[in-house]
């Protein structure tokens, strides 16, 4: 029986397998910083995807699902008069901490979640996104995700970019809370792989 076989044995909001569920973890945190995580739909229902982790944690927020050849494109659904932030490197991108301290009024951090070649679409392919401003996160520790192999050395899960993210918006104890799921799932799904006990 194959993994997509046993679909049925997993959690519908966090997909880990039902004795290794992490919800009981997730906080609800309020944040002025409204989060849009758009998610390719190939990355959608995957059990190893951290995004929808991240948004669950978040109560302003919203998970945008893109990708399928039927569907229209559709603005993304931004409040009046919000500043834009696209968290992507892109050679325009400015550094997000010295960004915060000028930000006034409400933001809304979108964050692509899909392998690099689906992430670097999503400004092209979104009305809006085109005049949005980049933004990147500094220099720190190494991903403590060690579920899929990663393409880039410097490069971190979904939920690991929004959380450090969130540390610069909102405060170190908003990144703290959301990494703790974060670090129960990925040790619970070694343990389901037999790389930990």
């Amino acid at each position: 029986m194959s993994r997509r076989d046993k679909g049925h044995l997993r959690c519908d909001t966090c997909m880990m397998h039902s004795q290794h569920c992490v919800c009981a973890l997730v906080p609800r945190l309020e944040t002025r910083t409204r989060l849009l995580l758009v998610i390719h739909r190939a990355e959608a229902r995957k059990p190893t995807n951290t995004g929808r982790l991240a948004a669950a944690c978040l109560v302003n927020s919203e998970v945008i699902v893109r990708g399928h050849e039927t569907a229209q494109t559709e603005p993304l659904p931004v409040p009046t008069g919000s500043r834009v932030l696209l968290l992507f490197p892109a050679p325009d991108a400015v550094p997000l901490a010295e960004l915060a301290p000028e930000l006034e009024g409400p933001v809304t951090l979108v964050v692509p979640d899909g392998n690099w070649r689906q992430a670097s679409k999503v400004r092209k392919r979104i009305p809006g996104l085109a005049e949005a401003t980049c933004v990147t996160l500094p220099a720190g520790e190494p991903s403590r995700y060690r579920l899929r192999a990663e393409a880039h050395a410097h490069g971190l899960a979904t939920l690991e970019a929004i959380a450090r993210a969130m540390g610069i918006l909102e405060g170190p104890e908003v990144r703290a809370a959301m990494e703790a799921p974060f670090h129960a799932m990925v040790e619970r799904t070694l343990a389901t792989r037999g790389v930990v006990p």
